[in-house]
């Protein structure tokens, strides 16, 4: 039996790597790289798989915001640019063959048609029980099949894309 499609949202600062970036990016497609927090780690290499859908978050700027949804299109692998001393993202605990971080693929779907502001996801009371809403700081985080439906629709999208 195939696994079912789960959904997720992902926190990135627009300065760092906005969706403009990834809409950008050769097959609009990029992976998700510098996790460096364990427990969205852990959800990266344990959960979330190909196929899954991406709510993508510009965080950390006056007004937060999901700008459109992403999504995977592989599965967990580790993280190269822990490996790597140029990148801010380096950690020097890491070797080839004791991969501490991990990344996943992410594919450009849609933007919306308007910005879904934290304000506004705080004041719809169908997505009073978001984890964003809960545990805000963690950059990856689950969301569920009626707060994606909600937000999809929210945004200006049909549920079906």
């Amino acid at each position: 039996m195939p696994r079912k499609r789960r959904y997720w949202l992902f926190k990135s600062e627009p300065s760092c790597f906005s969706i403009d970036d990834l809409e950008g990016r050769p097959d609009r497609t990029e992976p998700w790289d510098g996790v460096r927090n364990y427990q969205a780690r852990n959800l990266l290499r344990d959960e979330v798989a190909e196929g899954d859908g991406v709510l993508f978050y510009h965080s950390n700027i006056p007004r937060p915001c999901v700008v459109g949804i992403a999504e995977v299109v592989g599965g967990a692998y580790p993280d190269r640019t822990a490996l790597d001393p140029r990148s801010k993202h380096f950690d020097p605990r890491c070797a080839p063959d004791n991969p501490i971080w991990y990344m996943v693929d992410v594919r450009f779907v849609r933007r919306f048609l308007r910005e879904i502001t934290l304000e506004e996801i705080r004041a719809t009371p169908s997505l009073a029980g978001m984890e964003l809403l809960r545990r805000s700081r963690l950059s990856i985080q689950p969301v569920s099949d009626s707060e994606w439906e909600t937000i999809l629709h929210l945004g200006g999208v049909d549920k079906g894309e």
